[in-house]
């Protein structure tokens, strides 16, 4: 028997009201008590609290890790594009295979999974050994993430809740990305850079082994997978991230650069016609006829490629010229990682009073404004006279900007299609830091040759010019949303 098939007939029989009868509702559809989608709600947090900070919590190791693994400073970025690309090239495959095998078991093993791969790297004595189990880890996410918001539909089925509970999960995945910056800064200093692959143990060990008590398991639909389109989305990707990654060492001549770009295109290509031809795609296509949700995926890409990969230069910047201890480093993004989950939680409050379309716009105003800032950095600046300001403006924004596409995206979604939907938007996002990162890197080893007097400074101002332009991009996306009705 299928664990559904099971769970249906373990319930048992209640009385149904009159009234219940009338609307077609049995006992099986009544709300879970409030306690129990609670603990439900805490598990998916902190799960994709971890999958989020992963991305990260690296940013402030990195000069350690380089000197105690060997790493050279261009291959350095692996170490996130490691897992950031396997994690966004298999998440539509992650989702798919939720749909075959039920949401809450692959949700399960993809958190062991992940656990066991932090396990593995916190120990790794190589280079290869760390991005490997980098690899591995991505994949666990992969596994994860998909299910994380199919559960937290099936949980939340009360529009109102539903809608709290998606603002909440946005303003974690957001505010991860910072948090992973503070804990990796924290960590390195007071123990090691491996504790902050450590520190993953514990807390998917106990979500493990909760998870299949409290997570209420959604419907199951019949699928296949699109193999094809798994291997040509991850390999198109990874190829096209490689050729900007070395083209920043080697030059946009070498044909190690342009092979790659070249091969990944007519990969990502050739996944999109399989898409529009598969009977079970991985990305169903319909998903972007609507206009809205088209524009919140398209700046779900943006956003990340421009606020995240940002954090890249920063943390390099705050320790290699302002001479930041890890700890330091960490706590300077404190403020922004604070108001970006601040505004999470005023997001169900302000969004059926202006809209998303105000507060999207709102938000990477903001966002654009912030990086501005950050390009006024020397050799001379101060975090309070320099950074601070951009910090906070960039946080508001950020929390702003993304909470609002979550409920676009997820809110008025089939229950078929919830998997897909929520695959696809974290494929994008963690598609547009790797892309992001590998275009950042590009554009700042460009500079650093260019001045190579001052190619600290000069790198890093370039990089980050790059992320303000990306980010006034969104800012033209937010613009074409349609007015969406209370």
């Amino acid at each position: 028997m299928s664990e559904d098939t099971l769970q249906q007939s373990a319930a048992p029989v209640l009385p149904v009201a009159a009234g219940d009868a009338r609307a077609g509702i049995d006992a099986r559809s009544r709300p879970e008590p409030r306690s129990r989608t609670g603990l439900a709600l805490v598990i998916i947090l902190t799960c994709q609290m971890m999958l989020m900070v992963d991305a990260t919590v690296m940013n402030v190791a990195l000069p350690r890790i380089e000197t105690g693994l060997h790493f050279s400073p261009a291959s350095l970025a692996w170490v996130l594009d490691a897992y950031t690309l396997t994690f966004g090239g298999l998440l539509l495959l992650g989702g798919r295979l939720g749909d075959l095998f039920g949401r809450r078991k692959l949700f399960t093993l993809g958190i062991l999974l992940f656990t066991l791969a932090s396990l593995t790297g916190g120990l790794s004595t190589t280079s290869s050994e760390l991005l490997a189990a980098r690899v591995v880890q991505g994949v666990g996410a992969a596994m994860a993430g998909p299910s994380a918001i199919a559960l937290l539909n099936s949980t939340f089925s009360d529009p109102k809740a539903r809608i709290r509970a998606l603002a909440l999960f946005s303003g974690v995945s957001s505010a991860g990305f910072a948090v992973g910056l503070i804990l990796g800064g924290v960590l390195t200093e007071a123990v090691s850079w491996r504790w902050v692959l450590f520190i993953n143990v514990p807390f998917g060990l106990v979500a493990a082994a909760l998870a299949p008590r409290f997570l209420k398991q959604p419907p199951r639909h019949e699928t296949r997978l699109d193999v094809g389109g798994a291997i040509s989305a991850t390999l198109g990707v990874g190829s096209l991230v490689y050729g900007l990654i070395h083209a920043a060492s080697s030059g946009w001549a070498s044909t190690l650069t342009v092979a790659p770009i070249v091969i990944g295109l007519a990969l990502i290509g050739t996944f999109i016609l399989l898409q529009a031809n598969a009977q079970h795609p991985l990305l169903p296509l319909h998903l972007f006829k609507d206009r809205n949700r088209a524009a919140a995926y398209a700046n779900y890409t943006l956003g990340p490629a421009a606020g995240f990969s940002s954090f890249f230069f920063l943390t390099q910047y705050l320790q290699d010229v302002l001479h930041y201890s890890p700890v330091r480093t960490g706590l300077a993004f404190l403020p922004m990682s604070a108001l970006i989950f601040t505004m999470s939680r005023l997001t169900p409050r302000l969004l059926p009073r202006f809209g998303p379309k105000p507060m999207t716009i709102t938000g990477t105003l903001l966002l654009t404004a912030g990086l501005i800032g950050f390009t006024r950095v020397g050799e001379h600046s101060t975090y309070v006279g320099t950074l601070l300001w951009p910090m906070i403006v960039m946080g508001l924004g950020m929390g702003l900007a993304f909470s609002p596409l979550m409920v676009l995206i997820m809110h008025t979604v089939k229950p078929q299609d919830a998997g897909a939907a929520g695959g696809t938007m974290q494929t994008l996002q963690q598609t547009g830091v790797s892309l992001g990162i590998a275009v950042l890197v590009t554009i700042a080893g460009t500079a650093a040759r260019n001045h190579p007097a001052t190619a600290v400074i000069s790198s890093t101002q370039a990089a980050l010019t790059a992320s303000a332009i990306i980010a006034a991009c969104t800012v033209l996306v937010a613009m074409t949303f349609r007015k969406v009705t209370r």
